[in-house]
């Protein structure tokens, strides 16, 4: 049975208005599952809350994961009220981070409630997931006096505010609602960011539906979840300069499709702005010694802030043919997104001549590294199932329907568990809420060997030439081999991709398997992947199936899977350009498909 709490609230807190000080509600932490004083396990949680306190200075939302085995893995994450301050978001996650180790000191799995925050931590992962367990009730002991009734169907138009904050990036949204001339009706909403919009709908709703039962004509209730929360008051309990209220019905604004429309874009990111001094501080002056890698638009490097947190600076060569434009994108909309499978964009800089990217660190460099590497069957399996969320959260469920462009192994960061964060969104292209999944570009980007056919000869990108890059990610972290020209001995196949089409219609998959796999991988599990992958590389965009249909595939063996019918062969040839423009690309051929120099329609 589900936990609930339930709290009794007096009139005096009609006087209650947010403060920097962090107000303890509740904390639910079952001891059904202990760890052992210092182990593993609490040094990795340890390390966890230290993590979670020192990103509150800059966001309102984090999760992260401390750990490499699964038995002492933490998960953990905050999210602090979407109209509280830095200041007392900071202030709320550090008390949580200090409180809950004395509330809990030997649980596993927590959950523990401020008015500014909600701190929560696991040995199972729990991120991108709806839960509603274990909840809390609380409502102000006084009744409403005048017309119940109507206030009552006043509460039920709580569901338009759930739309709101599930349609918003922040996964939040209030309103304020006239119930009679001196009477009005405050409410809040809010969802980790973590969450699907059809998640956090879901989540708030069903939040929302316990009001009646709980708070029945009560001037004041919420509801506490640990993946969302719900409040209405009849006094302006929230910052209301902080958070604007939707007008009733309205629908969020769809963003411009191309972020350069307005010279004021940057204006939506100038929190994130660092100055150029704290950058070359944290770098040393770009030493040589703190380059991670070089890539076609400029050099990263690794640095650390005075606070200890480290991070990657993104440096683009003045040279660089991404330049303004797609610098403005990527922060544009990198800031937008929040996943566990995405890397975190942290900050930027535009100063003098140097234009500048920061983000979270990832220590374990990309995926490209590792293609060769001892990886066992499961962790390749989380590899594959972390990067087709991240893909599906940009596809489907963040506030912007994105369509990456240039997913590839080395743009697939690896974090300390492993874990894959999708990163490089300077070529990436968004649309709004509505349903334009497609476009098309005089303009071609991307990597030779990544490419959907479509894309790479008529410039026509959807989210299925997404799909088709998964496939070839997917292929080659099966095989632990490239795609690229020539790559097998007896160079009887070009490429990974019709050499797998090869053996497929063979009936010899099997012989597509690392060597490194025969002790760790069911050969089944192999097979259904191998399948696929392929489903996902069809040349017809049309046949392959969206990232939505992919995880389903890939979580359950029970979803039968189609037949997949010829690939697109146009991936082999070597190429170091980045990018180019048609009817400046000259004409070539692979396997008969040859690119035109034909405008796209």
């Amino acid at each position: 049975m589900a936990e609930v709490i339930l709290l009794f609230l007096s009139v005096v807190t009609l006087l209650s208005f947010p403060t920097t000080k962090a107000v303890y509600i509740y904390h639910s932490c079952p001891n059904t599952t202990v760890f052992t004083p210092n182990s593993t396990f609490q040094s990795n949680l340890n390390h966890l809350l230290s993590t979670l306190s020192s990103n509150a200075t800059r966001t309102g939302f984090y999760n992260a994961t401390s750990g490499r085995t699964p038995n002492d893995t933490v998960y953990g994450l905050f999210l602090c009220r979407g109209d509280v301050t830095t200041t007392a978001c900071k202030s709320c996650v550090t008390t949580a981070t200090s409180e809950v180790v004395q509330r809990c000191p030997v649980e596993r799995e927590v959950v523990i409630w401020y008015n500014d925050c909600m701190l929560r931590y696991s040995n199972k992962s729990f991120f991108s997931v709806a839960s509603e367990s274990p909840k809390m009730f609380a409502w102000n002991t006084q009744n409403v006096s005048i017309e119940p009734n109507r206030f009552s169907q006043v509460l039920a138009n709580l569901t338009e505010v759930a739309t709101a904050a599930a349609n918003s990036g922040e996964k939040f949204a209030t309103r304020e609602v006239n119930f009679t001339g001196l009477i009005s009706l405050y409410s809040l909403e809010q969802c980790t960011q973590d969450l699907s919009s059809s998640d956090c709908n879901w989540c708030l709703v069903r939040a929302i539906a316990e009001l009646p039962t709980c708070c029945s004509r009560k001037i004041g209730g919420r509801v506490l979840y640990p993946s969302c929360n719900v409040r209405y008051e009849v006094y302006p309990f929230y910052n209301s300069t902080s958070a604007l209220a939707p007008a009733p019905g309205a629908r969020p604004l769809s963003p411009p499709s191309s972020v350069t429309k307005a010279e004021n874009d940057m204006t939506t990111v100038e929190s994130l702005q660092f100055d150029l001094g704290t950058v070359e501080a944290a770098t040393k002056k770009f030493s040589a010694d703190n380059m991670l890698g070089e890539g076609g638009f400029g050099q990263v490097f690794k640095g650390t802030l005075d606070n200890g947190q480290e991070i990657a600076v993104k440096r683009l060569s003045k040279s660089s043919g991404q330049g303004v434009r797609e610098f403005k994108n990527e922060v544009l909309l990198v800031a937008k997104l929040q996943h566990r499978n995405l890397v975190k964009l942290l900050g930027f800089c535009l100063e003098g001549e140097e234009t500048l990217l920061v983000y979270e660190y990832v220590p374990n460099k990309s995926l490209d590294y590792f293609l060769f590497e001892q990886l066992d069957w499961s962790r390749r399996c989380t590899i594959i199932g972390g990067i087709a969320r991240g893909i599906l959260y940009l596809h489907e469920d963040s506030r912007l329907r994105v369509i990456h462009r240039d997913l590839k192994a080395s743009n697939i960061l690896l974090d300390a568990n492993m874990n894959p964060k999708i990163s490089d969104f300077g070529m990436a292209r968004m649309f709004g809420v509505d349903d334009q999944t497609q476009g098309n570009t005089r303009r071609i980007v991307g990597t030779y060997g990544y490419m959907a056919p479509e894309y790479a000869m008529e410039g026509l990108y959807s989210v299925k030439s997404d799909v088709f890059s998964f496939g070839i990610l997917l292929l080659e972290i099966l095989t632990g081999r490239k795609n690229i020209l020539g790559f097998h001995p007896t160079n009887s196949a070009p490429t990974l991709l019709s050499f797998a089409w090869q053996l497929w219609n063979e009936g010899k998959v099997l012989e597509l398997m690392d060597p490194m796999l025969k002790d760790s991988c069911n050969p089944n599990e192999f097979l259904r992947c191998i399948h696929i992958g392929l489903l996902c590389i069809q040349e017809d965009a049309k046949n392959r199936p969206t990232m939505s249909s992919v995880v389903l595939m890939l979580k359950s063996e029970s979803i039968s899977l189609s037949k997949p019918e010829r690939p697109a062969f146009f991936t082999g040839r070597s190429i170091n350009d980045h990018c180019h423009t048609l009817g400046d690309l000259p004409s070539f051929s692979v396997n008969a498909l040859t690119i035109s120099d034909d405008i796209p329609r």
